[in-house]
């Protein structure tokens, strides 16, 4: 079984890699199963590829945002999964910061082909990216007041 960090760490790398490292098999595969099927159908490597290149309204225009709106839930979700089943998250509430992570990357992803910030149009990568800091800093502060 791997420990808490290695499972986060191996589940940013890939939902699901962690629960095959953490012995539960079909978990595991179910969860790279719908990474690989969500990332197929939003175009989300290709929009990685774009992004990276600063064509970010080429990677708007290659989204299926229908699909990326999966992505959020499920990568949080698989980490939750994996942290708690190497042994993590047993203190009350600590799940609000995988859940708050979640719900602010899937509105960055709602406002990514639209919204600039200081005059940047930050895209379907670079701007959900940046919502994962606000996602958890709530999700700590309302486990915080909830203790």
């Amino acid at each position: 079984m791997a420990n808490k960090k290695e499972a986060l760490l191996w589940s940013i790398a890939l939902p699901g890699f962690s629960q095959l490292l953490n012995g539960k098999p079909l978990k595991g595969i179910v969860f790279v199963f719908l990474e690989v099927l969500i990332n197929v159908q939003a175009n989300f490597n290709e929009i990685i590829i774009l992004s990276f290149h600063g064509e970010i309204e080429k990677a708007i225009e290659h989204t299926d945002y229908q699909w990326l709106m999966f992505y959020p839930c499920l990568y949080f979700f698989a980490m939750w999964d994996a942290f708690k089943d190497a042994g993590g998250g047993k203190e009350k509430y600590a799940f609000l910061p995988f859940v708050f992570s979640a719900y602010f990357v899937t509105v960055g992803c709602i406002f990514s082909s639209h919204l600039s910030l200081f005059g940047i149009l930050f895209g379907p990568v670079w701007l959900p990216i940046l919502c994962v800091v606000p996602g958890l800093a709530v999700g700590a502060f309302i486990k915080y007041l909830m203790r």
